[in-house]
């Protein structure tokens, strides 16, 4: 029997069933693996997120020693996958064109893997993608992956050149653990529909990141950063917020496709960016941004009462990567290096359903033209 119900967008269709994540936007809930958000992502190392993704567990300490070992030996990329990196960061292409070229190169000299070493390709070489093109594009050459340092602080490392601190490492990798997955969003139905296909793994997370480059599914952290810093200037949030939403602009930072109240995964965010910045000491730029998180949160209700527009992930993921030392023009990539974790498992996943994803579309065209020759038209 054929279901002829029309649903743009897929919106609201139940394409697969998962273990990895659950959203309830109404609730403003996310569970990653059975675990909430909140106590998974200030606990975990990212090596434990991702053994959890993609294991439905997590590791004993000789697991997680052994996945730890494994991830540090396949970080540094092929001579010709450096290539691609420097020619697009000497091209001027952006962090995610980069790190788009980067990740179809990341398997350069492994392409026999498993699928599940595969994963654990994509997940170790993502960030030294991200970090090689920022380096280029700074005027300085790619610093070699380090093997003893973690995943969240190797990636620091490279992008500095400095040993991070325990903060700053503790402080990535809450972020990298909170936005890992999230549902079947669109680069993540993305990757599962080119793994359903029996495609490699490397190409699904490929795919997944061209996804995540459309500015509807990205989102926005660094404009988020930019308002604040206008805010701070002003030293009026109320004032600047009210003549925003007065002239029509969006306040970024505010509203979710799924979430109707609050981003459970900004309450874990500001968490932890309250943390770093009290210790950091400068506590007065996050009493700012929860002055403006407040004062924003009642004038949209007030401007727009129609509409359940709460604080999203993009508002505190933007405090809390400027204050660990991430370029602006990297939040976006450093999401894709997050969130490659999700992908690659829901890659495998899809893999061992061994279903191809093949909607339908409902044709809306004509139907009963008529063919012309060429010189008649």
């Amino acid at each position: 029997m054929t279901d002829d119900t029309f649903a743009p967008g897929l919106e609201n269709v139940i394409a697969a069933e998962t273990r990895l994540s659950h959203v309830d936007g109404e609730a403003g809930e996310l569970v990653i693996s059975g675990f909430p958000v909140e106590e998974l992502a200030a606990n975990a190392t990212y090596e434990e997120t991702v053994f959890l993704l993609w294991n439905d567990r997590l590791p004993d300490a000789d697991e997680l020693d052994a996945l730890r070992d494994d991830l540090a030996a396949r970080r540094d990329l092929a001579d010709e996958a450096y290539e691609v990196v420097r020619a697009a960061a000497e091209d001027g292409a952006d962090a995610m064109d980069a790190l788009r070229m980067g990740a179809a190169s990341a398997n350069l000299g492994r392409e026999d893997e498993s699928p599940e070493e595969a994963a654990r390709t994509a997940v170790a070489r993502f960030p030294t993608v991200v970090a090689a093109y920022w380096r280029t594009r700074e005027g300085e050459a790619p610093l070699s992956p380090r093997e003893d340092l973690s995943h969240a602080g190797n990636y620091l490392y490279m992008l500095t050149g400095e040993e991070p601190s325990d903060a700053e490492v503790r402080g990535l990798e809450t972020y990298l653990n909170t936005v890992v997955d999230h549902g079947l969003n669109a680069s993540t139905f993305t990757a599962r529909t080119i793994a359903s296909t029996r495609s490699d793994v490397v190409s699904a997370a490929t795919g997944a990141v061209g996804a995540l480059k459309g500015p509807l599914h990205g989102g926005a952290p660094g404009p988020v950063l930019d308002m604040l810093f206008e805010i701070e200037e002003t030293g009026d949030p109320e004032a600047y917020l009210r003549e925003r939403l007065a002239s029509g602009e969006r306040i970024m930072g505010f509203g979710h496709r799924v979430y109707r109240v609050r981003d459970p995964r900004a309450a874990v965010l500001s968490s932890a960016a309250e943390r770093f910045y009290e210790a950091d000491g400068d506590g007065e730029f996050f009493a700012l941004a929860a002055e403006v998180e407040e004062t924003a949160t009642d004038l949209l209700a007030e401007y727009k009462p129609d509409r359940p527009l709460d604080t999203n992930v993009e508002f505190y993921t933007s405090l809390l990567l400027h204050g660990i030392g991430i370029p602006r023009d990297l939040f976006a990539a450093t999401f894709g290096v997050s969130r490659v974790g999700g992908w690659t498992a829901h890659s495998l996943e899809q893999l061992e359903a061994d279903r191809l994803i093949r909607p339908r579309g409902r044709y809306v065209g004509d139907a009963d033209r008529t063919w012309t020759p060429l010189d008649e038209r």
